[in-house]
């Protein structure tokens, strides 16, 4: 019979993988999560959502760790409610959004910070990106954007996302990174950031240096978190470039129980084994 758990942590993206589609938790990986974390394991989430967009689902959704947040710039407990790390784009991300947006009209940018969510120049990928994360971006100029950005995201067209990409590249904005996120979504974070430096950081501050760490995700974003990671996991669902790197494909998709095969998996590995 499994004993114990208590040197495990599992590390999951939402979307695309915890997520299914309709961004409803399952009911199977609830329980599943569930049980994991009553025999012993850590659980978290590692995220591009800002708290915002997270705290709905804190709602049915136990977490016993810090979660990372704005792909890899935050790292927020829910225990106290208060972000234990932050990182910050630098000024040069104004210009980077004021070039982009003149560029290409049809684009939207969205700047995310602690607190605020602000949008400019919305078209109807920006419309859904609002939609399904539950938030309320407030509309305003870019000089009305505050200071303290955590990450920006431009939004456009799949079949335009190749030349947004390529246009600033051209134009050498190297303080930063990027990654994209979805078919319609490249994301500019500060320097040196992403999932993977994130959970670095988590694994030093919750001291997991004697864990095994077990992280699941669908998406480039989720790359470099899946190869910091111990073990590895892409959903059957994950682009080909994810699945390449990952040290697990699973069979299950995000609307298949994707994170109960996961603990299953952990159950039988270690439940016949070191977790006897």
């Amino acid at each position: 019979m499994l004993k114990d758990l208590s040197k495990v942590l599992l590390i999951t993206d939402l979307d695309g993988t915890l997520l299914p589609h309709n961004k409803k938790l399952l009911p199977d990986d609830i329980n599943a999560i569930n049980r994991f974390i009553n025999d012993g394991g850590r659980f978290s989430i590692a995220t591009g959502r800002p708290i915002q967009s997270v705290a709905a689902y804190l709602k049915e959704l136990k977490v016993t760790d810090p979660i990372i947040l704005y792909n890899g710039s935050a790292i927020y407990d829910t225990i106290s409610d208060k972000f234990l790390w932050c990182d910050y784009l630098n000024e040069n991300a104004r210009k980077l959004i004021i070039d982009v947006l003149k560029t290409f009209p049809d684009a939207s940018a969205e700047i995310l910070t602690e607190n605020e969510i602000y949008t400019f120049q919305k078209n109807n990928r920006e419309e859904y990106h609002i939609s399904i994360t539950n938030t309320n971006p407030v509309e305003c100029s870019i000089d009305e954007a505050g200071d303290k950005w955590l990450k920006a995201l431009f939004a456009i067209e799949p079949e335009r996302i190749d030349s947004l990409m390529k246009f600033i590249a051209d134009q050498n904005y190297n303080d930063f990174n990027y990654v994209q996120s979805c078919a319609f979504f490249y994301e500019v974070l500060p320097k040196g950031n992403s999932k993977g430096t994130a959970l670095k950081r988590l694994r030093d501050m919750a001291e997991l240096n004697n864990y095994t760490i077990v992280a699941v995700g669908d998406y480039a974003n989720d790359i470099e978190m899946l190869e910091y990671a111990d073990i590895g996991i892409a959903t059957a669902n994950a682009s080909d470039d994810v699945k390449a790197i990952a040290d697990i494909v699973l069979d299950k998709t995000c609307d298949e129980n994707a994170i109960a095969s996961v603990i299953n998996y952990i159950y039988n590995k270690y439940g016949h084994s070191e977790l006897k």
